[in-house]
């Protein structure tokens, strides 16, 4: 039996245990799991060193490699994201409905955990423990595979955590690392019906896009981030250049980040060439439409290829449109459905644009970057679903979860 197979089946093998945990053991596992990581942050550190000198080697950006670093600060705020997940409501056996029939039967509609998730994601360290610790307080067990940009890190991470579970009423078993780097491994991933119930890809389009396009097991979309930001014509000028500035420059390298800005003509004409200037002193490289480069002559001509890429970089997009209209049009044609934002002092703008933008995150006058399960209050998030069904947007516990109906009755039989 392969790796990926053999792992999957333990993972389904200790599902059913993992079910039956309370609340209390599930909670007292993610804590032991937090102070685990801190004690071996050193051996962690140290794993994850390999991981970066293979990267620089290979030539990885450093946007790229600012997403897979660890450091001590990074170790206790993945330390941290596990006990605030053992601080939120367990979602595992609410009753969201409860019916009586006219038969006498009473019908409950309950959460109940979704069974063996198959997480596949590139090159950040902490998805290992975000995913771990959130499948884990569901009850679900879990199967990660990881970048190999990331395997040393992730190795030692889900080693230390494996420790940390023996000591707990929580089966290491339902965490497990396929170490196989090579591709072949995704693709048995997604095709392991019956030992997977859903797989949930997290890393860029095309990463996701191979998911979609080729699992028989069900998957739940996490979606590129091509952001937008559309300043309109009443926007304010220093509020407009705040938020601009952090959506594309405060982490580049994560998908919440803008990737384009549009920009109303009127405001353009008044407040582009200083706004450029901001983004210069970013160091951020700008590409910009032909009106745009009349205002920032040192921007380089954007394409439609431009406008379709998502960088992870400090380079932007910047559109020059004449109205909402245009800028609507640009959204639905280059967007991935994740986080759009206008800025305006027009309530009315304000209102169409999140009527209409189809997008799992719609803002008004506040950044982009603000699409995260810490910011929303989840916790720690599995990814940002940008598909319809089931779960939209910052995907924390809830989630992770299916329902199933309970059925009491006293006799009652079909007529």
């Amino acid at each position: 039996m392969s790796e990926v197979a053999s792992k999957a089946a333990l993972a389904k093998s200790a599902a059913g245990a993992l079910g039956r945990l309370t609340t209390g053991q599930k909670n007292e596992a993610l804590l032991v799991m937090a102070d685990a990581l801190q004690r071996e942050a050193n051996a962690i550190i140290t794993a994850n060193a390999e991981d970066l000198e293979r990267g620089r080697q290979g030539g990885t950006p450093e946007s790229m490699l600012d997403r897979l670093a660890l450091e001590t600060v990074r170790i206790d705020a993945i330390a941290e994201g596990l006990r605030q997940i053992a601080a939120l409501p367990d979602p595992v056996g609410d009753i969201l409905e409860t019916m009586e029939r006219p038969n006498g039967l009473i019908i409950e509609k309950i959460r109940v955990p979704l069974g063996v998730i198959g997480i596949i994601f590139e090159a950040r360290p902490n998805v290992t423990v975000d995913a771990a610790g959130l499948c884990l307080k569901t009850g679900n067990a879990v199967v990660l595979r990881g970048g190999s940009a990331a395997l040393s890190s992730n190795r030692k991470i889900v080693e230390v955590l494996h420790t940390a579970l023996a000591e707990t009423s929580l089966p290491p078993e339902a965490l497990q690392l396929i170490e196989d780097p090579d591709r072949s491994s995704v693709d048995e991933m997604l095709k392991l019906n019956g030992l997977l119930d859903v797989i949930i890809p997290r890393g860029g389009s095309s990463l996701i896009q191979n998911v979609v396009k080729n699992a028989t097991v069900p998957v739940i979309e996490t979606g590129a981030g091509i952001c937008h930001t559309y300043l309109d014509a009443s926007a304010v000028p220093a509020m407009a250049e705040s938020i601009s500035l952090n959506a594309k420059a405060q982490r580049p390298s994560v998908c919440n980040s803008m990737e384009t800005l549009l920009v109303h003509r009127s405001f353009a004409a008044e407040h582009l060439t200083k706004l450029g200037d901001a983004f210069c002193s970013a160091n951020v490289e700008l590409r910009g439409c032909a009106r745009t480069r009349t205002l920032i002559p040192w921007a380089l001509t954007a394409t439609d290829e431009n406008y379709a890429t998502e960088y992870n970089d400090y380079i932007l997009n910047i559109k020059v449109v004449d109205g909402i209209d245009e800028a609507l049009e640009h959204i639905a044609r280059y967007g991935t459905k994740h986080s759009e934002c206008i800025i305006t002092e027009d309530e009315e703008n304000a209102e169409r644009f999140q009527d209409e933008v189809d997008a799992a995150a719609v803002y008004h006058n506040a950044s982009t970057r603000f699409t995260d399960g810490f910011e929303f209050g989840f916790g720690a998030e599995i990814g940002i679903s940008t598909q319809k069904l089931h779960a939209r947007g910052p995907m924390g516990l809830p989630a992770l979860t299916s329902t199933k109906y309970k059925i009491y009755g006293n006799g009652q039989i079909r007529s």
